[in-house]
């Protein structure tokens, strides 16, 4: 396993819409390896393909905590929400936007269908922590980001201190 580069915005990646994963293969199931190290190493508790630079449609998550001995709790190829429900906000921050939090408005309950990582049909129904996880890392498949959501002022001055960063190295 190893450790994969988490993209940070504003990579061109990030806002692509992922591509369905046609076939599960060994290389796909070691990609989710690596992913879920990656992940851990960060520490976050999910990591979506496109923030590791790769546009496919697969995502890990663990919404244990750190304290607890983690696990992958959930692998997903080619996760959809087929029904949510309620309104929760809750802040959030995101492996991909370092140092940027923001109160986000999510369905407080999910239902979501996938494959797991040997092909085999998932369902999931969610609420809490693994909700928002499941929300937010499937935003990512569809190129969209917890910035996004942010209100325009909060939006425009972190995009104003990454140019500057970014003009500065």
């Amino acid at each position: 396993m190893a450790l994969l580069r988490i993209r940070t915005y504003p990579d061109r990646v990030l806002r692509e819409k992922a591509r369905d994963v046609s076939n599960i293969t060994g290389d796909l199931q070691h990609l989710i390896d690596d992913m879920v190290e990656t992940m851990y190493a960060a520490p976050g508790v999910g990591l979506a393909a496109p923030q590791v630079g790769i546009s496919q449609n697969l995502l890990v998550i663990d919404v244990n905590s750190r304290e607890e001995k983690r696990h992958p709790l959930i692998s997903l190829v080619n996760p959809v929400i087929m029904a949510a429900e309620g309104i929760s906000e809750e802040e959030e921050g995101c492996l991909s936007l370092p140092d940027f939090k923001s109160m986000v408005e999510r369905a407080s309950r999910v239902f979501v269908k996938g494959f797991d990582r040997e092909g085999k049909p998932v369902e999931i129904e969610a609420d809490g922590l693994l909700a928002i996880a499941l929300q937010h890392e499937i935003d990512h498949l569809r190129g969209k980001l917890i910035l996004d959501k942010a209100s325009p002022l909060k939006r425009s001055l972190y995009k104003k201190r990454i140019f500057k960063k970014g003009r500065a190295e």
